[in-house]
């Protein structure tokens, strides 16, 4: 069964929207994107890699707005998980849109991966 989504596809777009105009305009003066379209951004967003990748065995965290736990594996319960990806709410919405790659990410130092599983190339870009 699918997760339920908590991110109403109607605001997520619309916020996902905002802030592809706000990166395409950023040099023309695009209008900012608030922190609630941000938050709704990246949390729809992430809600398409739960549904795109399933599972448990990795702990996606985008602070201060969302994490999740994706990929099928060994599932984690208690402490520390073994297999975490972290990352800024900017660097995800670019990822999961295409705007930059796994590669020039964690080369960059905007994401930090660490565990066996924490290499999410094969389910991004979202879009």
């Amino acid at each position: 069964m699918p997760a339920r989504r908590r991110v109403d596809p109607a605001a997520g777009e619309q916020a996902l929207a905002a802030w592809e105009a706000a990166q395409s305009g950023a040099a023309g003066g695009a209008p900012e994107v608030s922190r609630s379209q941000l938050a709704t951004a990246v949390r729809y967003l992430l809600e398409d890699l739960v549904e795109r990748a399933p599972g448990r065995s990795v702990e996606v965290r985008i602070p201060p707005y969302a994490a999740a736990q994706v990929v099928e594996g060994p599932r984690h319960t208690r402490g520390t998980p073994t297999n975490v990806v972290e990352t800024d709410p900017q660097t995800w919405l670019a990822l999961a849109t295409g705007r930059t790659t796994w590669a020039e990410a964690t080369a960059s130092g905007a994401v930090r991966a660490s565990g066996q599983r924490a290499d999410l190339t094969a389910y991004l870009p979202l879009r």
